[in-house]
């Protein structure tokens, strides 16, 4: 027999497959045109040209050895050497290509430094809702506690008093996504400072370091010229997750890195054990044609104006209706509140229109859905009736 709670995760699907095969069967009947799919984070802006250019270029100059064969486990070193000349120029963070290893994308980084963290079984992770549900499944599995933060339905930053009362001397880490998935909230500085100087007094009181897991898939995706803020400048005990996914438009390529400054506490011990962890799991190496790709774009991203295009036109326009929608002022989604507070009859109705969005409950955070306007601008404006109908049903 295979392991009990692998085959319950395996059989416990999500409601966004749920909502895929809905949108599958509803497609095949009406066409796609009549669906209005604003279920899924899966870039529509293209990868820029270039990426295509240093593909091509790969292919025309080097071998297929050179492109195809394994790398370093942690990555290629010229790649590596890149991350870390970036990061310096761009943030001063003070770091070497010896703080990165390169992933599999960020779920791999977040499972990998989730698992290298881990001291034993009665560790605790702290998460902020509402949050990415796979960091549960980073977390639980491993025998580890998921220690839930309340959401800030008032502004959706993180709860510093939250925070607080959810530390304990188990407390191994807690998890910050800005900008949010799902809420599209980027957190203030104000808000960092203030964690910031929690973690400390904290980790002083119950005599060992807490580290801050800075989850950064959506980094460079923020609007109205916010700063992006580099962390490990508030709280020496950060690590960073990265992905390429959202800036470049690659999430299938499945490529990004874990980022552990030299301010972390014993940080090469650290960047061991995260070996000792990607062997276990398998992660021989990540791919190496996108490791070449990404040192090659020199930071190049997907056309971010595009998204804040979007951004606007389903904000504005679904506000004007009467819907309370929490303004994003980051990552390429719309968090609104249900107009009952029944999120999942929300995401039902909805369908009803051929609307497809994702109640919020997979988030930790009832009472809201998600809508993701990472999408074609044409299907917001045709979908904008259908939303103007689903009101109505609530009057």
């Amino acid at each position: 027999m295979a392991d009990k709670k692998m085959y319950e995760l395996g059989a416990v699907r999500s409601k966004f497959s749920e909502l895929f095969e809905y949108g599958q069967a509803q497609a095949a009947k009406i066409g796609w045109e009549h669906i209005y799919d604003f279920s899924l984070g899966n870039p529509s802006i293209p990868a820029p040209d270039c990426v295509k250019e240093a593909i091509i270029d790969m292919l025309d100059h080097k071998t297929s050895r050179e492109i195809h064969s394994y790398t370093n486990a942690r990555g290629l070193l010229e790649v590596r050497q890149y991350l870390a000349d970036y990061m310096n120029e761009t943030y001063d963070a003070g770091v070497g290509p010896d703080n990165f290893h390169l992933t599999v994308g960020s779920s791999a980084s977040l499972a990998v430094i989730i698992r290298a963290l881990q001291e034993d079984t009665s560790d605790e992770f702290i998460v902020i809702a509402p949050f990415y549900p796979e960091y549960r499944i980073f977390i639980e599995p491993i025998g580890s506690k998921c220690v839930v933060v309340p959401p800030d339905t008032e502004h959706f930053q993180l709860s510093i008093e939250g925070v607080a009362k959810a530390i304990t001397p188990h407390t191994r880490a807690i998890i910050v996504n800005s900008p949010n998935n799902p809420s599209g909230t980027v957190y203030s500085e104000d808000t960092i400072r203030r964690l910031a100087a929690l973690l400390k007094e904290k980790s002083a009181e119950i005599g060992h370091p807490i580290f801050l897991i800075s989850d950064e898939p959506y980094r460079e995706i923020v609007y109205d010229n916010l700063p992006i803020l580099y962390l490990p400048h508030y709280y020496d005990n950060t690590i960073v997750t990265y992905s390429y996914s959202k800036s470049l438009s690659l999430p299938g390529e499945r490529i990004g890195y874990i980022l552990v400054p030299p301010t972390v506490d014993d940080h090469a011990y650290l960047m061991t054990a995260i070996l000792g962890t990607a062997r276990m799991y398998g992660y021989v190496c990540a791919p190496s044609t996108y490791q070449r790709v990404i040192a090659a774009v020199r930071g190049a991203t997907a056309d971010i104006s595009e998204y804040d295009k979007n951004r606007h036109l389903i904000y504005d326009n679904l506000t004007k209706m009467g819907y309370d929608c929490v303004y994003p002022s980051g990552a390429f989604y719309l968090f609104v509140k249900a107009p009952d507070g029944n999120s999942l009859q929300f995401m039902e109705n909805a369908k009803k229109f051929n609307i497809l969005l994702v109640a919020a409950d997979e988030f930790a955070c009832p009472g809201y859905a998600r809508i993701s306007y990472c999408v074609d601008a044409d299907m917001i404006r045709r979908s904008l009736p259908a939303f103007k109908k689903l009101l109505a049903l609530y009057k």
